[in-house]
Order: structure tokens, then C-alpha cells, then sequence
């Protein structure tokens, strides 16, 4: 009997082995293992230091969506996807079926009910407050063009002048920073400057964006528990939040006390800023957004909107920068043709060490146009999204979506498919985008998303403030040989 009992368990264990060796070849052959508990992510982490040229890989050799599996019971489920037909049909045509959720709003919390975090109603309201300010208000665009001026001719330059090695990315990021809360607050913290001083909301900034991209991550159960147990990058957060909210606090206080004392002149010219655009907006709109419950007048609703732009201007445009040198300073035959572009239509006087070009010049280069958009579509600044389905359905392409299923958009993979920009996709080539007739070429907003895509695209002008910022640089030797990723 207890031989027969030895030769069960013997063959038992047989049995599970053999099941195992069956999964084990048949996952060992996919794209991504997914193993018991842990699900795929050891794989992803294995890959974190190069994560969106490995989302790339998997992309490319996915037949359609790519269903990824997190640890069991983490809801880090998600389904990527970088084919035009599907991120079409959810940025555009089953919008209102994707929109970023309650987990997005839970990782990206410091930006409270800002236009970034808001869906529906209280995002249709904000965006249309932003585009009313940006587009229709001809003050900001002259304040961009004195507030870029006035920090590239007296904090950018004297660095690049007086250093011999300069973290270039350090140096955008603080150009950005400062020209941002210029343009939006009203106020230049001075960060750009030979000394490198750390200013703490500066820092406090910083660390907000840190623990945004930690979020990510990690399965939200982990960082909520260290939030609960006030450790680690939660504890770091909590106390970042309270300098830059205390800062954000004292700027929207000054403001109310300016427009208190009818200080309008602060509206005007180099003086304006968004945030007396905001306190000094139409009643009649206000009215409006009160009537889904928005107080567009609150220090909440300032404050939110505020540090909403803030992110959206700071590290967009930085980034965009920094990817910029860096290509154009490994591509000389490029460098050389914005030169002569710039020389050919712009002109220029002997012995002229700057020269500062306006908006509508900057216009007028449309090789550099085709330089940055090239940039952009292999360096998105946001090379993901990730909406969820409010309910079951189906993508173009015949997968099924699951209700509540976390969509993952990658724009980085977008701009390395040769379906969409061919077998050459992985060049820089500006060329790409300049037709026969000298004209930028147009691409569909859902194939080239560097600017977002349906009615989420973005608001700002990137694209045309980049090259503002370019022209008015003209190009100094020193920046011309900077690398963008390191010291130099």
C-alpha cells in the first residue's frame, strides 16, 4: 500500500512538472514572459532603463494591441497600442468612451481638478478658458516674444559666455522653468543664472515630477501604502507639495491685492500674465462654469489651473530643446542647412554677434519648421498617454477592449513605425516633411502625436515657440556643440 501511495505522488509529480514544461514553452517563444504572481513585470523592469525602445520592440512585432499583464491583483493590466487606426478611434472617434479615469487623477493628485486631471464638463470648461486666453488675446503673444527675449539675452547667454562645461539639460529645464512662471504667474524666479542657485520651489517642482513618473512605476497599492506611512517618495512628495502649493499661495494672493488696486497696467505688454487673465475673466463665464459647479474665481481652481500649465510649459519645450541640440550637434549637414536659412531669408550684418528675430520671421524658416517637427516625432516631450474604457468595445483593428481596461498610447513607438513613416523611420531626416513645393507637409494629427490628437490636442503652440527660441539663440557656437544628454 505504501508503495502504491510512492508511485502516485512520483507520477503526481511528474504530471506538474510536465504542465509546467507546457507553459514554460509556450510563453518562452512569446514577446514578453508572463510568469505565475508576477505577471510580466520582471520583464518590464528588466528593460526600465531603455523602457519606450523596448515598448517599441514589443509594438512592432505585435500583430495588433499588445495585452500586457501586471503582478495578480495589482490592476496594472493594460492593453498598448501605437497602430494610427486605434489611436485614432480613441482619441478621436470614441472619445467619449476613453477618457483618463480615476487612477490617472490618483497618480497625477498634486494637479488637483486642473485641465490635465479633468475630464468631461470641467475639462470643456477649462480648455476653452486657456484657448479663449491664448489665442484670442494678442497680449500673450507679445509677452512670450519679451519674456524669451529678455531671458535668453540676459540669463541664458551669460552661462553658455562665462562656463566652460554646462549640464544643458540643467540649463533648459531652468530657462523653461523661469520663462514659464513668468508667462503664467508673473513672476521670474531666477534660476537661470551662472551661479546654479537652488531655489526650493524650483526644487520642490522637481520632486513633484519625480514622484509622478514612481507612480507609474510601481502597483499603486505600494505607493499608497508608503503614502499612508508617510516614507520614501511619498514622504518626499507631501513635503514638495506643501513649498510649491505656499508658493503658488503667495503669487495668487499678490495678484487679487494688484487687480485690487486696479492695477491693470500688470495686463499689458511684458507684463502680462495668465493668472490676472484668470481673476480678471468675463463674469459671464464664470457664471457659466458655476453651473457644473466650477468656481473659477477660487484660490482651488487657480491654483490647480496654475500648476496644471506650469507642467504643461516647463518640461514640453525643455525637452524639446534638449533633443534638439543633441540631433542637430550629431547631424552637421543639418546644422548647416538651418544656418543657411537663416542667413538666406532672415539675413544678416557683418560684424553682428546676436541677432534677435521676432515671431513672424521665425515663421519664414521652414527648414528649422521640419528640423523640430522631426525632433518631436522621435522625441515626443510626452511619449505616452494612458486613457481607460468607461465601457466594453471593440478597436477597429476587431480586439476586444474590456470595460474599465487602461489604455497605454505610446507616441515614442508611433514615431518609429514604418508603416507610418517608412522603411527610414528610425533616420533623422527633415526632409521627410518639406513637399515639393517648399511647404511643411501635412500629417494627421493621429499618425504624428506629439501634439496629442482629437479634442485633447494641444493648445499651446509649441512647435512656433520652439523657433522663436531657436532664432533668437542664432545659433552660438557654443550651443551649436552642446550635447544635449551630458556635459560639455
Amino acid at each position: 500500500m505504501l508503495n502504491m501511495e510512492r508511485f502516485a505522488a512520483f507520477y503526481s509529480i511528474v504530471f506538474l512538472l510536465l504542465l509546467w514544461l507546457c507553459w514554460w514553452s509556450r510563453r518562452r517563444n512569446s514577446l514578453v514572459i508572463d510568469w505565475p504572481i508576477f505577471g510580466m513585470i520582471p520583464t518590464l523592469l528588466y528593460h526600465f532603463s531603455h523602457i519606450h525602445d523596448f515598448a517599441t520592440y514589443i509594438l512592432q512585432q505585435s500583430t495588433g494591441p499588445f495585452y500586457f499583464k501586471g503582478p495578480w491583483f495589482s490592476g496594472m493590466d493594460f492593453l498598448g497600442i501605437a497602430d494610427p487606426i486605434n489611436v485614432h478611434y480613441v482619441m478621436s472617434k470614441n472619445f467619449s468612451n476613453y477618457p483618463k479615469g480615476a487612477e490617472f487623477k490618483q497618480i497625477f493628485e498634486p494637479l488637483g481638478d486642473g485641465i490635465f486631471n479633468a475630464d468631461s464638463d470641467s475639462w470643456s470648461i477649462q480648455r476653452r478658458m486657456v484657448q479663449s486666453l491664448l489665442h484670442k488675446n494678442k497680449n500673450f503673444d507679445l509677452a512670450l516674444e519679451i519674456t524669451l527675449k529678455q531671458k535668453i539675452l540676459q540669463g541664458l547667454l551669460p552661462i553658455l559666455e562665462n562656463v566652460s562645461q554646462v549640464d544643458m539639460q540643467d540649463v533648459f529645464q531652468r530657462f523653461t522653468f523661469d520663462t514659464i512662471c513668468q508667462l503664467v504667474l508673473g513672476f521670474d524666479p531666477n534660476s537661470l543664472s551662472i551661479e546654479f542657485s537652488q531655489i526650493p520651489h524650483q526644487k520642490a517642482f522637481d520632486d513633484i515630477e519625480e514622484a509622478f513618473i514612481y507612480r507609474h512605476a510601481v502597483p499603486g497599492s505600494i505607493w499608497k501604502l508608503q503614502k499612508w506611512l508617510q516614507i520614501g517618495k511619498e514622504k518626499k512628495l507631501k513635503k514638495a507639495w506643501e513649498i510649491f502649493d505656499d508658493f503658488l499661495e503667495r503669487c495668487i494672493t499678490t495678484k487679487r491685492e494688484q487687480l485690487r488696486q486696479n492695477c491693470r497696467d500688470q495686463m499689458e505688454g511684458e507684463r502680462f500674465d495668465l493668472l490676472s487673465s484668470f481673476l480678471a475673466e468675463d463674469d459671464d463665464f464664470a457664471k457659466e462654469a458655476a453651473k457644473s459647479g466650477i468656481q473659477t474665481k477660487s484660490n482651488k481652481f487657480l491654483r490647480d489651473m496654475a500648476l496644471n500649465l506650469l507642467v504643461a510649459g516647463r518640461d514640453t519645450i525643455g525637452a524639446a530643446l534638449v533633443w534638439f541640440f543633441w540631433l542637430v550637434g550629431t547631424h552637421p549637414l543639418v546644422e548647416k542647412r538651418i544656418l543657411e536659412e537663416i542667413k538666406g531669408i532672415l539675413g544678416e550684418k557683418p560684424g553682428e554677434k546676436w541677432r534677435v528675430f521676432n515671431i513672424e520671421e521665425a515663421r519664414k524658416l521652414v527648414y528649422l519648421h521640419a528640423v523640430i517637427c522631426e525632433v518631436l516625432r522621435l522625441y515626443p516631450s510626452i511619449p505616452f498617454q494612458h486613457k481607460v474604457s468607461t465601457q466594453q468595445d471593440t478597436f477597429p483593428s476587431g480586439h476586444n477592449v474590456p470595460k474599465n481596461m487602461r489604455i497605454l498610447l505610446s507616441f515614442y513607438s508611433m514615431g518609429r513605425m514604418e508603416e507610418i513613416w517608412g522603411k527610414d523611420c528610425l533616420e533623422f531626416k527633415p526632409e521627410r516633411w518639406i513637399s515639393e513645393g517648399g511647404k511643411i507637409k501635412h500629417v494627421p494629427s493621429y499618425k504624428f502625436t506629439a501634439f496629442n490628437a482629437g479634442p485633447r490636442s494641444c493648445v499651446e503652440i509649441q512647435t512656433e515657440t520652439v523657433m522663436h527660441e531657436l532664432t533668437v539663440l542664432n545659433f552660438n557656437d557654443r550651443l551649436r556643440r552642446c550635447d544635449g544628454t551630458s556635459n560639455s
